[in-house]
């Protein structure tokens, strides 16, 4: 899988060991991550590899974990998202710092 990233690509490849360690994403969450990166859905699915549907089902909570849904948590980590796990007050995201 291709990401893109401005002017630079990235290829994303991960082997099963990989895709087993990411923990679950919420649709809410990949709803949270693109309003902050500004995206629309078709940006994601372009950086995600991934059709413009499939963006719409993981936000919609239309499609469950599966190899669609690492890829764009993928696209947006790569982008600079944070995915913060359930800590008692709910999982989130947020922006990683940039940096200097």
């Amino acid at each position: 899988m291709t990401l893109s990233r401005g002017c630079a690509n990235v290829t994303v490849m991960m082997t099963d060991a990989q895709y087993q360690g990411f923990s679950v994403v919420t649709s809410a969450q990949i709803r949270a991550a693109r309003a902050l990166l500004n995206w629309t859905v078709r940006d994601l699915a372009d950086r995600a590899g991934v059709h413009r549907n499939t963006v719409t089902r993981a936000e919609t909570d239309a499609t469950g974990p599966g190899h669609a849904t690492a890829a764009i948590r993928a696209a947006l980590e790569a982008a600079g998202v944070i995915f913060v796990d359930e800590n008692g007050e709910g999982p989130g995201v947020r922006l990683r710092k940039a940096k200097a």
